[in-house]
């Protein structure tokens, strides 16, 4: 009996913390993406623009495999997220749900974001999802690999770049499709470039005007184990940086590359900068902010990142259902 009464206690607790959780300060519980993230600050540049402060909703703070498994469950209103196009994550989720609708941006709050970040305005086409019956309007970037300039070599700078250009088509992710030899300094803009990349891109005839990083590593010293830094599960960098290392262990010698799930963009270039990690996957934005030591990087600066080459463009989309009765950001307060 005393068993049966502490286990109700408890189940009590557990759904009066979900109860709390979900209530948050008011207004809808929006997905915001984890702590430290680039959709993090995506989504408070978003909400910015529309003067929603933290007291106008309840805020979650989960990468968007599982926020989307709040919206399906009705726990989460709005997620907002930073994904390929399109995105098998939205996809599933309409599959199991059937009412995930597309919130758009207006053109004010495009402009405002243009003008305090390096996103800028981006037509998300009508039919990218069945469900998507008229263009829908929002913000992209790009995402870019950055590599370690001390582990990092510049032959295996070379290779890296090249195996990912001319072996991409046995990449089976669909973002692999974005991984050409025209797109390839795309996101480079005010990045330092990998001597190893340069050369490679050079040889195949592109102009690079971007610093060259002053790497120093060493071939001699080549580690034999790379880490590649990617990002959650339900996103899109951890499936494609595992086909990405996939397709560099099938043609490197003598290097082994393993993808790890991580907070994504801001972590990885963190981890780069601490020696935690060789290479990472991140939007173009806050590489540029920790290049120069702002934002998320003010007294952290990463000073030993060097780009090596564009991965696919990064479109902010905010999905939620037709059961939320929302049908703008303007009603998330």
């Amino acid at each position: 009996m005393q068993k049966r009464h502490m286990t109700g206690i408890i189940s009590s607790l557990f759904a009066l913390t979900l109860l709390l959780a979900a209530c948050g300060d008011g207004g809808s519980n929006v997905a915001i993406g984890p702590p430290a993230s680039e959709t993090n600050s995506a989504s408070q540049l978003i909400l910015d623009a529309y003067g929603i402060s933290e007291d106008d909703y309840s805020q979650y703070q989960e990468g968007f495999g599982d926020a989307a498994d709040g919206v399906q469950d009705g726990n989460i209103d709005v997620s907002i997220g930073i994904l390929g196009m399109p995105a098998g994550s939205i996809e599933s989720l309409h599959a199991s749900s059937g009412d995930v609708k597309l919130l758009g941006l207006s053109d004010d709050a495009v402009a405002q974001i243009e003008e305090n970040s390096g996103y800028n305005q981006f037509t998300i086409p009508a039919g990218t999802y069945d469900f998507q019956d008229s263009d829908v309007n929002t913000v992209a970037a790009r995402a870019v690999l950055m590599g370690s300039m001390k582990t990092i070599d510049e032959e295996l700078g070379y290779q890296l770049a090249k195996i990912m250009i001319e072996n991409a088509d046995e990449n089976t992710h669909a973002q692999s499709e974005q991984m050409t030899l025209e797109n390839a300094l795309d996101g480079s803009e005010g990045l330092p470039i990998h001597p190893g990349a340069k050369r490679y891109y050079e040889e195949q005839g592109l102009t690079v005007d971007n610093e060259v990083a002053e790497i120093s590593a060493d071939e001699s010293s080549r580690k034999s184990e790379l880490v590649l830094g990617t990002g959650s599960q339900g996103g899109t960098y951890y499936p494609l940086g595992g086909e990405m290392a996939n397709v560099w262990n099938n043609h490197l010698d003598d290097v082994n590359v393993t993808n790890t799930e991580t907070g994504a963009s801001v972590e990885n270039l963190s981890s780069i900068r601490d020696g935690s990690m060789d290479l990472g996957m991140t939007v173009n934005v806050p590489a540029l902010d920790a290049m120069n030591g702002e934002g998320d990087f003010e007294d952290a600066q990463v000073d030993n990142a060097a780009f090596i080459g564009h991965i696919y463009p990064e479109i902010v989309q905010i999905i939620t259902r037709d059961a939320t009765g929302i049908e703008s950001i303007e009603d998330i307060k």
